[in-house]
């Protein structure tokens, strides 16, 4: 980063957003319960990450803006059974302290028995995660702090030479970590356009910066059903309370179909189908630039037990300041909606 700044007097920024990224991928992915026993559980992936990462500078004083949401997908067993699920941690801030941070934890096809995994996160991935968190703002500093500044060799006010030493002091102090590796990662939720963004056919080049969404809303219904309601052209139409426009003419959606809804402010085109399991589409507001979707996954994770099924939503390729948009109008126009339309749980 080339910095034109005359005695580091001005305000420099720099968006520190797809670091932030691989930063917790390298260091919260793996992260597990102690071995033994009939119970374990480890972070496997990021799912998601929203917000804004920025380190600044101004008269030579150095700080780190950053307020993310994240949610990372965790896997285990207790005994025999497997499960999977997630962990949502709803504010990572500058000014949060280590013990300022709340997890929300979700266990898909849960059963009783598998509501034993949830002390087992608690006891020990949340202390884990705590510190990770904790460490991110001056790990940040300590990467990005050089790259927004001239060298103290060419700072000739005695003012700001002041404030970079009482800068630098600070972040040697507060930093007892390693200095991560700073290179851009090329998979970063929010900055360019996410590799599963949009199906290839569709969109060639990135037209806005993303970002990506997660969501979990639950249903009281078998997978099966919940399943066939976002594919039934038919009830599509009754939860929509909107005619659905595809020049298929079979009652059901097929892999490649294209289709409008909600009076044509939303083109959607189904990519994947796995029955009872999986469904991915493409999807765009016809507002947005021409030429770019976003891509839309939903996974069926179907409790016998408790009679629900947990909707899985990761949405990638989301154009960054739409997120409160696309998500509020999925939980009103198919979330909330299909559970009037169709009794499939309670709605607040």
């Amino acid at each position: 980063m080339v910095v034109h700044n005359p005695n580091n007097w001005h305000w420099v920024d720099k968006n520190c957003i797809n670091w932030a990224r691989q930063y917790f991928e390298e260091h919260v992915v793996g992260v597990k319960s102690s071995a033994g026993g009939s119970k374990y559980v480890e972070v496997a992936s990021v799912s998601s990450m929203e917000g804004d990462c920025e380190v600044s500078q101004r008269k030579g004083k150095v700080i780190s803006l950053f307020d993310l949401k994240l949610v990372m997908m965790t896997k285990g067993k207790v005994d025999d059974e497997e499960f999977e699920g997630s962990i949502t941690v709803p504010e990572v801030a500058f000014d949060s302290e280590k013990e300022d941070y709340q997890f929300e934890i979700s266990i898909y096809k849960e059963t009783g028995k598998l509501n034993e995994a949830r002390p087992l996160i608690r006891d020990q991935l949340l202390p884990q995660l705590r510190d990770i968190f904790s460490q991110f703002g001056p790990a940040l500093l300590q990467t990005h702090a050089n790259d927004i500044q001239v060298p103290q060799s060419q700072v000739k006010s005695e003012y700001t030479r002041a404030n970079l030493t009482q800068s630098k002091a600070s972040e040697s102090a507060s930093s007892d970590t390693p200095k991560p590796t700073s290179a851009a990662s090329t998979k970063s939720s929010t900055t360019g356009a996410d590799s599963k963004s949009a199906p290839s056919s569709l969109s060639k080049a990135p037209l806005y910066n993303t970002t990506a969404l997660h969501l979990e809303p639950t249903f009281n219904v078998p997978a099966i059903e919940l399943y066939q309601t976002f594919l039934d052209k038919q009830r599509i139409q009754a939860w929509s309370k909107s005619p659905l426009v595809c020049k298929s003419t079979k009652n059901v959606l097929e892999v490649n179909d294209e289709f409008t809804i909600f009076g044509g402010n939303v083109t959607s085109k189904l990519i994947e189908c796995s029955p009872d399991k999986r469904l991915v589409f493409g999807w765009r507001l016809n507002e947005w630039r021409q030429g770019h979707w976003s891509r839309l996954t939903m996974e069926f994770h179907e409790s016998k037990e408790y009679h629900e099924t947990k909707l899985q939503v990761t949405w990638t390729g989301v154009p960054v300041g739409e997120e409160d948009k696309v998500k509020g109008n999925f939980m009103d126009y198919y979330v909330r909606s299909i559970k009037l339309t169709f009794g499939f749980g309670a709605v607040l």
